[in-house]
């Protein structure tokens, strides 16, 4: 096998059983899982997630996003107001652009607080979800390019190399920003108990070095990190109107509330 970023070989990694309510119930036709690394940049994969038929690998997505949105959870979720919030900044100051696009947005989580909180309309489009109480979603159909794509908690559900590029062709290829929240860090721990493997939906992880490659040949030149919103903006130009922009909105804010760099920012070292 092939790692699915930079194509070199992938090996046995570790593997992991779920055995908790509720999460046993969803995996006993599954059983145990095993996940894969590349040797080179790191990106690890559930092999086994890969192998399942797409029937049954939509019913375990459905079953535990439908747990999420009914029932109490101590699961990790997306810090939504702090991503509403950098959003609202970064469009203010001209960073990103107001035609935007929530790719995999569920049930409309981000763009409802955005709409509620800042007035902004962040369109949602999402292949499996789709809710009766929320009327900004979009049809397939009606895709086009944008200048500004969110991705929040979606990079660690792809399980292929076309899953990624397609999202990637929804971003303008001259001027356009891709917002990604997910986990990146220096090395994924060999550690069954590692809190991002706790949903049995997570099946792709990724490293900074995995990202940078990523970045690279998707044509991003520079990126922007928030720690507050979990969140990475990929960037089309390595830009010194942006750079200025954001040490400008630090100052105002007080704060290191942004930090920019050409390539990856690789912030999470300590993996």
């Amino acid at each position: 096998m092939h790692c699915i970023i930079c194509q070199s070989k992938i090996n046995y990694f570790f593997s992991k059983l779920y055995d908790k309510s509720p999460f046993i119930e969803m995996m006993k036709n599954i059983g145990e899982v095993n996940y894969y690394k590349c040797e080179n940049c790191g990106f690890t994969i559930s092999k086994t997630h890969q192998e399942l038929d797409n029937e049954k690998f939509e019913k375990l997505n459905y079953e535990f996003h439908h747990y999420l949105e009914n029932g109490e959870t101590d699961v990790n979720q997306p810090p939504y107001l702090e991503q509403s919030m950098m959003i609202n900044v970064l469009l203010k100051n001209q960073i990103l652009d107001y035609d935007m696009l929530d790719y995999a947005g569920g049930y409309g989580t981000l763009s409802k607080s955005l709409k509620k909180y800042f007035n902004i309309s962040l369109p949602v489009y999402d292949p499996y979800v789709q809710s009766d109480n929320f009327a900004n979603y979009i049809d397939k159909k009606d895709l086009k390019t944008y200048k500004t794509v969110v991705t929040s908690a979606l990079f660690e559900h792809i399980l292929t190399r076309e899953g990624f590029d397609e999202i990637n062709t929804l971003v303008d290829g001259n001027e356009g920003a891709m917002v990604i929240h997910t986990v990146i860090c220096e090395n994924i721990p060999k550690n069954p108990d590692w809190f991002y493997l706790e949903p049995p939906v997570h099946t792709t992880f990724h490293t900074n070095k995995s990202m940078s490659i990523l970045m690279e040949q998707w044509g991003y030149k520079a990126s922007i990190y928030c720690l507050s919103a979990k969140s990475w903006i990929l960037l089309k130009e390595d830009s010194e109107d942006i750079k200025e922009k954001v040490e400008s909105i630090n100052k105002e804010f007080q704060t290191q509330y942004l930090i920019y760099k050409k390539g990856f920012v690789d912030y999470w070292k300590g993996f």
